[in-house]
C-alpha cells in the first residue's frame, strides 16, 4: 500500500514512521529541503520524541520510508494521502485556511482516482465536508464516494510520546459517507496497531464514527473539556489564594472521589491544541459561554501572576527578573502560545529587565523571543517559574546573592514557602 503523509512535523514523521513499520510504503511529504535532507539521512528533524530515531534509522535503511518535496509524484501515486499540516489561526485563534485549502487544491488536482484521502489536523467541526471536500470534487471532477474517499481522522497523541499514544488510544474515524468511513476504518486497521484495555467501552482499536462532523467534534469536545476543567482548576487556585487555602490540597482531596477529577491549576496553558481547539468550537458556536469563560480565565494567568508580584513589592521597574521555562510544558521544545511569551511583555510593560532560562534553547534561541541571557543567576531580584523542567528542581534558589522573590507558577517547589530567605509566590 502506497501512503503519503503530508507534513513531517512532530506529528507527520512519528506517524509516518508508524505506517511504514506496520507494512506501507510511506512517502512523507514536506515542503522544508533541509527537513527532507536530515529524514533521508536518517537524522531526526527535532529533539524530545521519543524512540523517534532509532525507528527512523530502521525505515530508512529498510526503504519503507522516504522524503520528498516533489508535490505531483507524492500526491499521484498514492492510495492514501494523510494530512498533518497544522490549520494556521492568528493570534486569537481564529483559522486561517489559505494554506490548507491551497494544498487541498493540489490534491484535487493531482490524486489518483479511488484515492483515500485522510484529514487528521484538527478542524472547525463541518469543515472536511462543506470545505474541503468540496474543494476536492471542484479540482479533480471526481465525485466523493464513489470516484474517491474523503475520511477525518483527528491526531490523539501528545508530543514527546506519539508512539505510545497511537497504541494507547482508539483511533476514530469518520467519513463524508458511509463508503468513505469504511476505507478509513480498513486503512487504519492494517497501519496501526493497539494497546489492549479493560477499561473501554468496546475494545481498543480503530472505531467508526457516524460522520466526519462527528469525529471532528470528538477531537474539538476533548481539548474545549480540558481547558474548561484546567480554567475551573485556574479559578479555584485564586479564590483559595484570597483565603489563604493550599489549592492542591484541596483538589488532591476532590480527586479521591470516584468519577472526580480536576486539573493541576497553571500559569499557562500553552501549545497548538487547548489555546486553540477551544476556538474552533466558540468559533462555530456563539452562544458559548463557559468555554468562553474558562479560556478568558487560563488566558489571564500571567498577567495576574505579574499583578500579584506588583501587589507584593510596589514598583518594578527597573528590576532583573529571571523567567523558568519558555516551553509550554516540561520535556519539548515547543513554544507556540507558550505563556511565557505574555509573562515577558507584561513584564517588559512594568520596565522589568526579563531574562530567560530554558534546557532546551540556547541563548541565541532565547535572544530571539526577546529575552535577556542569563550571564549569572546571582543577578537576579527574582524568579518565576512558568515550565515544571526536572532540572530547576535541582537550582538552590535560596543560595543566590540577590534574590528576593520566587514566583511559583506550577507549584513545583512548595517547600519553598518555608524560606526564611525568599518570598514564596503563587496563584
Amino acid at each position: 500500500m502506497k501512503v503519503t503523509v503530508i507534513g513531517l512535523g512532530k506529528i507527520g514523521l512519528p506517524l509516518a514512521i508508524n505506517f511504514a513499520r506496520n507494512g506501507a510504503t510511506v512517502t512523507g511529504l514536506d515542503q522544508q529541503e533541509d527537513v527532507v535532507r536530515q529524514i533521508n539521512s536518517g537524522t531526526e528533524p527535532f529533539p524530545g520524541e521519543r524512540d523517534l530515531l532509532f525507528r527512523l534509522k530502521e525505515c530508512i535503511a529498510n526503504s519503507s520510508l522516504i522524503a520528498s518535496t516533489n508535490v505531483e509524484e507524492c500526491l499521484s501515486s498514492a492510495e492514501v494521502i494523510v494530512i498533518c499540516i497544522p490549520l494556521i489561526v492568528d493570534s486569537d485563534g481564529n483559522p486561517n485556511f489559505e494554506n490548507i485549502d491551497r494544498l487541498v487544491n493540489e490534491i484535487g488536482k493531482n490524486m489518483s482516482k479511488g484515492a483515500l484521502i485522510c484529514f487528521e489536523t484538527t478542524l472547525p467541526v463541518g469543515t472536511t465536508r462543506s470545505r474541503f471536500t468540496v474543494d476536492l470534487e471542484a479540482a479533480s471532477r471526481f465525485k466523493v464516494g464513489k470516484d474517491f474517499f474523503v475520511v477525518f481522522s483527528p491526531e490523539r497523541v501528545l508530543t514527546g510520546r506519539v508512539f505510545e499514544d497511537l497504541q494507547k488510544y482508539p483511533k476514530l474515524v469518520g467519513g463524508v459517507t458511509n463508503e468513505c468511513t469504511s476505507k478509513g476504518v480498513e486503512f487504519y486497521t492494517k497501519v496501526l496497531t493497539f494497546d489492549i484495555r479493560s477499561d473501554l467501552s468496546r475494545p481498543n482499536g480503530v472505531w467508526a464514527m457516524r460522520n466526519s462532523e462527528s469525529a471532528e467534534f470528538a477531537k474539538v469536545a476533548e481539548t474545549t473539556y480540558r481547558d474548561v476543567n484546567i480554567g475551573l482548576a485556574n479559578e479555584f487556585a485564586v479564590y483559595a489564594s484570597s483565603l489563604n487555602i493550599d489549592i492542591m490540597e484541596v483538589i488532591f482531596a476532590s480527586n479521591s472521589q470516584p468519577y472526580s477529577h480536576i486539573h493541576r491549576p497553571g500559569i499557562s496553558v500553552g501549545g497548538h491544541c487547548i489555546p486553540v481547539y477551544p476556538k474552533f468550537y466558540t468559533w462555530k458556536n456563539s452562544e458559548s459561554q463557559i468555554v468562553t469563560a474558562a479560556r478568558a480565565r487560563n488566558l489571564d494567568m500571567p498577567f495576574r501572576a505579574v499583578k500579584q508580584i506588583k501587589e507584593e513589592f510596589g514598583d518594578l521597574k527597573e528590576l532583573k527578573v529571571g523567567v523558568l521555562g519558555i516551553t509550554y510544558r516540561a520535556g519539548v521544545k515547543e513554544s507556540a502560545f507558550s505563556g511565557a511569551l505574555d509573562l515577558l511583555r507584561y513584564l517588559q510593560n512594568e520596565g522589568v529587565q526579563v531574562f530567560g532560562l530554558d534546557p532546551f534553547y540556547n541563548e541565541s534561541e532565547i535572544l530571539s523571543f526577546g529575552f535577556l541571557g542569563v550571564a549569572n543567576l546571582d543577578e537576579l531580584d527574582g524568579v518565576i517559574i512558568h515550565t515544571d523542567h526536572p532540572e530547576f528542581k535541582a537550582i538552590d534558589f535560596e543560595s543566590f546573592k540577590n534574590l528576593r522573590f520566587i514566583y511559583d507558577g506550577r507549584r513545583s517547589l512548595t517547600e519553598l514557602n518555608d524560606s526564611k530567605i525568599l518570598k514564596y509566590l503563587t496563584f
